[in-house]
């Protein structure tokens, strides 16, 4: 005869859409708008199946440098550094800057990745 098991209630909470403030990390709207530039400056070597070498001498650093932003370690690389990697990438860099809705309460800076 099968067993009976004690059901469990689990409770799902919605994300605010970044994760590291979910985290409570204060410094979470810095690493969030660090994470999609890298995220597609990781991509790119991928669609070319380049080596780490390949790729440090394509954005003019050296490999240690192309593996910690492959492992998302972003501490040592500026916002204005990752958009300088997806220049040399051949990619377009876009920012838009417009009026906060009054629907949300706190203005926020967010990057897009097309």
């Amino acid at each position: 005869m099968a067993r009976k098991s004690k059901s469990r209630v689990e409770t799902v909470t919605r994300g605010s859409g970044n994760v590291f403030a979910d985290f409570g990390l204060a410094d979470s709207e810095e690493r969030q708008t660090k994470l999609r530039p890298a995220y597609v400056v990781n991509q790119i070597p991928e669609e070319g199946c380049h080596t780490q070498a390949a790729t440090a001498r394509l954005l003019k650093v050296n490999q240690p440098k192309v593996s910690a932003l492959q492992r998302y370690k972003l501490e040592g690389f500026s916002v204005e550094r990752l958009m300088t990697f997806l220049t040399a990438l051949d990619r377009d860099v876009e920012i838009c800057i417009r009026k906060r809705p009054r629907s949300r309460p706190t203005a926020r800076i967010s990057v897009v990745a097309a």
